[in-house]
């Protein structure tokens, strides 16, 4: 675990599964076997080194008779399952009555498709392991609940022509990423904008950004490096990024440009 947050909280429900395994009389051969899971999987999960998934959790309980104690963990489990990074980010953009966005190289991970990102997560180096890939998904996916809530944000976004046209996970999972694209352009508090290569005046030199304003009138800022990602609340920073938005939105298409353009793209995909 990254993080003593979500680890002491792993590690309380592993000893909650364990103490309930032990007070039923069984091994955890047989318990493994009683819930679906293996032995190592068991023994993992009960030293913390492990995220139990919600079915472990469902099948632990009745096997146990914990009478719900168990399963009633899924909730604090589901939000130890996401790297601290996105579970801060998550927190402010379910804050947020206003979202803005700049990305450059790829699609916004708010835009993306379970396939997308997991591609996206496949080709990092160092590599991630297949529990590493499947921890960051399940978060990125989870975020994007902000395009669901009520009352809606505003959400705007700004993307270079080059994240419409990098085929990454392949000319299929590009297809259906553009396919995604148009769906959330028709969602009535979003809006989606294209930056064309072929600007001269351009704004974003200085890479992606996004601008988070809360409920409580705040504004926060928030930027990502090749290691490290940050938010930057200091009046003056966030000024700039302000600015430098405001100024990205004027250079790129409006949003209905944008979506005949995400359109032509598509057409020469199929």
């Amino acid at each position: 675990m990254e993080d003593e947050e979500a680890a002491a909280v792993l590690r309380a429900v592993g000893r909650q599964i364990k103490m309930w395994r032990e007070a039923a009389g069984l091994r955890r051969a047989e318990f493994g076997a009683a819930i679906g899971y293996g032995e190592e999987m068991v023994a993992s999960v009960e030293c913390g080194r492990r995220v139990p998934k919600p079915e472990f959790l469902d099948n632990a309980d009745e096997v146990v008779g914990a009478g719900g104690k168990l399963s009633a963990m899924k909730e604090d489990v589901e939000k130890a399952r996401y790297p601290k990074q996105v579970r801060d980010l998550a927190k402010l953009e379910d804050e947020a009555v206003e979202l803005g966005a700049y990305a450059t190289h790829n699609m916004h991970g708010l835009l993306q498709t379970e396939a997308y990102a997991r591609a996206l997560f496949a080709m990092r180096s160092p590599a991630y392991t297949e529990d590493e890939i499947n921890r960051q998904v399940a978060a990125r996916m989870a975020r994007q609940r902000v395009f669901e809530r009520v009352p809606a944000p505003l959400l705007t976004f700004v993307l270079e022509e080059v994240t419409l046209r990098r085929p990454i996970g392949g000319r299929m999972v590009l297809r259906q990423q553009l396919e995604r694209l148009l769906d959330i352009s028709s969602l009535r508090h979003v809006a989606i904008q294209v930056m064309p290569t072929d600007r001269e005046d351009h704004a974003g030199m200085g890479g992606p950004m996004r601008l988070l304003k809360l409920r409580d009138g705040k504004t926060l800022g928030h930027s990502e490096g090749q290691l490290h990602s940050r938010v930057i609340s200091e009046p003056r920073d966030v000024q700039i990024l302000e600015m430098r938005y405001g100024m990205i939105r004027a250079q790129a298409l409006t949003p209905r440009e944008s979506l005949a353009f995400v359109e032509k793209v598509l057409g020469e995909e199929t």
